[in-house]
Protein backbone atom coordinates (compact mmCIF):
# COMPACT_ATOMS: atom_id res chain seq x y z
CA UNK A 1 0.00 0.00 0.00
CA UNK A 2 2.01 2.94 -1.30
CA UNK A 3 5.40 1.95 0.13
CA UNK A 4 7.01 5.04 -1.40
CA UNK A 5 4.67 7.32 0.56
CA UNK A 6 5.80 8.85 3.85
CA UNK A 7 3.87 11.08 6.21
CA UNK A 8 5.34 13.37 8.83
CA UNK A 9 4.59 16.51 10.77
CA UNK A 10 5.32 19.66 8.81
CA UNK A 11 8.38 21.64 9.82
CA UNK A 12 9.12 25.31 9.14
CA UNK A 13 11.30 24.25 6.18
CA UNK A 14 8.19 22.59 4.66
CA UNK A 15 6.07 25.74 4.62
CA UNK A 16 6.35 26.37 0.88
CA UNK A 17 5.19 22.82 0.10
CA UNK A 18 2.42 23.02 2.68
CA UNK A 19 1.31 26.43 1.37
CA UNK A 20 1.06 25.09 -2.20
CA UNK A 21 -1.27 22.29 -1.08
CA UNK A 22 -3.17 24.56 1.31
CA UNK A 23 -3.79 27.06 -1.50
CA UNK A 24 -5.10 24.30 -3.79
CA UNK A 25 -7.34 23.07 -0.95
CA UNK A 26 -8.77 26.56 -0.40
CA UNK A 27 -9.38 26.95 -4.14
CA UNK A 28 -11.24 23.62 -4.11
CA UNK A 29 -13.62 25.29 -1.63
CA UNK A 30 -14.10 28.34 -3.84
CA UNK A 31 -11.57 30.72 -2.31
CA UNK A 32 -9.31 32.88 -4.47
CA UNK A 33 -5.68 31.86 -4.67
CA UNK A 34 -3.44 33.54 -2.11
CA UNK A 35 -0.46 31.34 -1.38
CA UNK A 36 1.35 34.02 0.64
CA UNK A 37 -1.60 34.50 3.02
CA UNK A 38 -2.02 30.74 3.33
CA UNK A 39 1.67 30.33 4.09
CA UNK A 40 1.50 33.02 6.77
CA UNK A 41 -1.60 31.40 8.27
CA UNK A 42 0.07 27.98 8.44
CA UNK A 43 3.31 29.45 9.79
CA UNK A 44 1.41 31.18 12.60
CA UNK A 45 -0.59 28.05 13.49
CA UNK A 46 2.62 26.01 13.61
CA UNK A 47 4.63 28.61 15.55
CA UNK A 48 1.90 28.99 18.16
CA UNK A 49 1.31 25.21 18.25
CA UNK A 50 -2.36 25.81 17.47
CA UNK A 51 -2.57 22.99 14.97
CA UNK A 52 -0.91 19.80 13.81
CA UNK A 53 -0.06 19.86 10.10
CA UNK A 54 0.86 16.55 8.50
CA UNK A 55 2.31 16.26 5.01
CA UNK A 56 2.27 13.20 2.75
CA UNK A 57 5.41 12.86 0.64
CA UNK A 58 6.15 10.78 -2.42
CA UNK A 59 9.89 11.14 -2.63
CA UNK A 60 10.64 14.88 -2.45
CA UNK A 61 7.15 15.93 -3.56
CA UNK A 62 4.45 16.82 -1.04
CA UNK A 63 1.24 15.26 -2.39
CA UNK A 64 -1.23 15.78 0.45
CA UNK A 65 -1.81 17.33 3.84
CA UNK A 66 -4.15 17.36 6.77
CA UNK A 67 -4.53 19.83 9.62
CA UNK A 68 -5.89 19.12 13.09
CA UNK A 69 -6.99 21.70 15.64
CA UNK A 70 -7.29 20.91 19.36
CA UNK A 71 -10.44 21.55 21.35
CA UNK A 72 -11.98 20.00 24.44
CA UNK A 73 -15.08 18.07 25.40
CA UNK A 74 -16.57 19.53 28.56
CA UNK A 75 -18.93 16.57 28.90
CA UNK A 76 -16.22 13.93 28.61
CA UNK A 77 -13.46 16.10 30.16
CA UNK A 78 -10.98 15.12 27.45
CA UNK A 79 -9.08 16.68 24.55
CA UNK A 80 -10.71 16.29 21.13
CA UNK A 81 -9.27 17.20 17.75
CA UNK A 82 -11.03 18.70 14.75
CA UNK A 83 -9.76 17.41 11.44
CA UNK A 84 -10.39 20.67 9.66
CA UNK A 85 -8.45 20.20 6.43
CA UNK A 86 -7.57 17.22 4.27
CA UNK A 87 -6.35 17.53 0.71
CA UNK A 88 -4.64 15.24 -1.78
CA UNK A 89 -3.10 16.64 -4.95
CA UNK A 90 -5.10 15.57 -8.01
CA UNK A 91 -2.21 13.48 -9.41
CA UNK A 92 -2.02 11.43 -6.18
CA UNK A 93 -5.69 10.64 -5.69
CA UNK A 94 -7.00 7.06 -5.56
CA UNK A 95 -3.60 5.88 -4.28
CA UNK A 96 -4.50 5.60 -0.57
CA UNK A 97 -2.89 8.95 0.29
CA UNK A 98 -6.08 10.23 1.95
CA UNK A 99 -6.44 7.01 3.93
CA UNK A 100 -2.83 7.17 5.09
CA UNK A 101 -3.28 10.81 6.11
CA UNK A 102 -6.33 9.83 8.18
CA UNK A 103 -4.32 7.08 9.89
CA UNK A 104 -1.47 9.50 10.60
CA UNK A 105 -3.94 12.08 11.93
CA UNK A 106 -5.37 9.51 14.35
CA UNK A 107 -1.88 8.57 15.53
CA UNK A 108 -0.88 12.24 15.98
CA UNK A 109 -4.07 13.04 17.90
CA UNK A 110 -3.56 9.99 20.16
CA UNK A 111 0.06 11.01 20.79
CA UNK A 112 -1.14 14.50 21.77
CA UNK A 113 -3.59 13.04 24.30
CA UNK A 114 -6.69 13.23 22.12
CA UNK A 115 -9.62 10.92 22.75
CA UNK A 116 -11.62 11.64 19.60
CA UNK A 117 -11.37 13.28 16.20
CA UNK A 118 -14.34 14.99 14.59
CA UNK A 119 -14.81 16.54 11.19
CA UNK A 120 -17.45 18.12 9.04
CA UNK A 121 -17.72 17.89 5.27
CA UNK A 122 -20.28 18.92 2.72
CA UNK A 123 -23.10 16.45 2.07
CA UNK A 124 -22.28 16.74 -1.64
CA UNK A 125 -18.64 15.71 -1.11
CA UNK A 126 -19.34 12.05 -1.86
CA UNK A 127 -15.70 11.08 -2.41
CA UNK A 128 -14.66 12.42 0.99
CA UNK A 129 -17.63 10.84 2.73
CA UNK A 130 -16.80 7.46 1.16
CA UNK A 131 -13.16 7.82 2.26
CA UNK A 132 -14.16 8.54 5.85
CA UNK A 133 -16.65 5.66 6.01
CA UNK A 134 -14.17 3.23 4.45
CA UNK A 135 -11.53 4.32 6.97
CA UNK A 136 -13.84 3.42 9.86
CA UNK A 137 -15.29 6.82 10.69
CA UNK A 138 -18.93 7.00 11.78
CA UNK A 139 -21.21 9.36 9.92
CA UNK A 140 -23.37 10.99 12.56
CA UNK A 141 -26.73 12.68 12.16
CA UNK A 142 -25.64 15.61 14.31
CA UNK A 143 -26.91 18.94 13.07
CA UNK A 144 -24.26 21.64 12.98
CA UNK A 145 -25.14 25.31 13.13
CA UNK A 146 -22.89 28.23 12.35
CA UNK A 147 -22.84 31.89 13.17
CA UNK A 148 -20.81 34.21 10.96
CA UNK A 149 -19.34 36.65 13.46
CA UNK A 150 -18.23 38.99 10.68
CA UNK A 151 -21.63 38.97 9.01
CA UNK A 152 -24.35 41.57 9.32
CA UNK A 153 -26.90 39.09 10.72
CA UNK A 154 -25.16 38.84 14.08
CA UNK A 155 -27.25 40.19 16.95
CA UNK A 156 -25.51 41.47 20.04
Amino acid sequence: MNADLSIRAARPADLDDAARLFDAYRQFYGQPTDRAAGRAFLAERMALRESIVLLAWRGNLAVGFTQLYPMFSSVRLVPVFVLNDLYVDSGARRMAVGRRLLEAAAAAARAAGGHRIVLETAVENLAARALYRNAGWDEEATQWYSLDLAGSRVRA
